[in-house]
């Protein structure tokens, strides 16, 4: 693929950001654009570079977002990550090196499930940690739902994870159901607040390195030091914080590195490789579908894979 031209990209960003659902022409019409200019766009970004992808409140459906840290042997990577990938409750998965050499997991686990993480971490490996992660401010609140929904319904949000605009009748088709019905469906999920809102995702494959920091009191001057990196925080319950942020390999940032280790007490170095990234995209188009019993009844048990 030839490289993307930014302001194009940005622009078609912005504009999915406030139309993620409408068709082109009704985009056009309420910007007041030319429709074959955006077609064009649209055409020459839309699935290479850039996708619409769902949002979920994972907390409304009883899922607990953990991040772990594996300690494997360099022999192991590739084994262990295929068996992994078949978990449906991994969300990603990339190698990582530091405190723990291997890999940081960031897991979906049922309420219900959570005493069973440490048994279901010990088939990767008996050297792990994890915690909890909670939004950061944390509210506090610690109230879970539940799987209530046909398993439909999860084939839904998995088809709208992946790509919130796919056409309804290509939705319709792969369920067996009316278009109305799917219309129906994703009014319900909004409606209950599991979709939270659709999101414009770009790939433009810039980072394939990531620098995870746990620290135990967190000193927000760094988030002013380090805002051209866009740290992401997460705070996680009993513990402290989690700070990640993303850079290129290509990036001289050995100093930027030493300093941010002088805010946390554990630090790794996360590897975003081509290879993991067809694994997690594999494991993420149908995770849902395959975490949920066909009967709907709930979730399958994380000691399944």
């Amino acid at each position: 693929m030839t490289e993307p031209v930014m302001s194009e990209l940005e622009f078609l960003v912005e504009i999915l950001d406030r139309y993620p659902m409408e068709s082109l022409k009704k985009i056009a019409k309420s910007e007041g654009i030319d429709y074959y200019r955006l077609k064009r766009l649209y055409d020459k970004y839309y699935g290479k570079y850039l996708t619409v992808s769902a949002s979920y409140n994972v907390k409304k459906i009883g899922l607990r977002s953990f991040i772990t840290f594996l300690s494997v042997p360099s022999d192991k990577i590739m084994e262990v990550a295929y068996r992994l990938m078949k978990n449906p409750f991994v969300s990603y998965a990339n190698p990582a090196f530091g405190f723990k050499n291997g890999f940081s997991i960031v897991f979906h686990i049922p309420d219900k499930q959570r005493k069973l993480i440490g048994e279901m971490l010990s088939k990767y490996s008996d050297d792990y940690e994890y915690y909890e992660v909670r939004v950061y401010p944390y509210s506090g609140d610690d109230n879970f739902g539940d799987w209530y929904l046909s398993h439909d319904y999860a084939v839904l949000m998995d088809i709208l994870k992946w790509d919130a605009r796919t056409p309804i009748t290509e939705i319709a088709r792969r369920l067996g159901k009316s278009r109305p019905t799917i219309r129906y469906m994703i009014n319900r999920l909004q409606d209950e607040e599991i979709i939270r809102r659709f999101v414009p995702l770009v790939d433009v494959n810039v980072h394939d390195r990531a620098v995870i920091g746990l620290a135990k009191d967190l000193d927000e001057t760094i988030l002013e030091k380090f805002k051209e990196y866009e740290i992401t925080v997460g705070v996680l319950p009993g513990y402290g914080y989690l700070l990640e942020w993303f850079f290129s390999s290509k990036e001289d940032m050995g100093s930027k590195i030493l300093e941010f280790s002088g805010y946390v007490e554990k630090l790794l170095i996360e590897y975003i490789d081509p290879i993991f990234k067809e694994l997690n995209d594999n494991n993420l188009r149908d995770r849902y579908s395959r975490m949920v019993k066909e009967d709907g009844s709930g979730y399958r048990s994380i000691l399944e894979f």
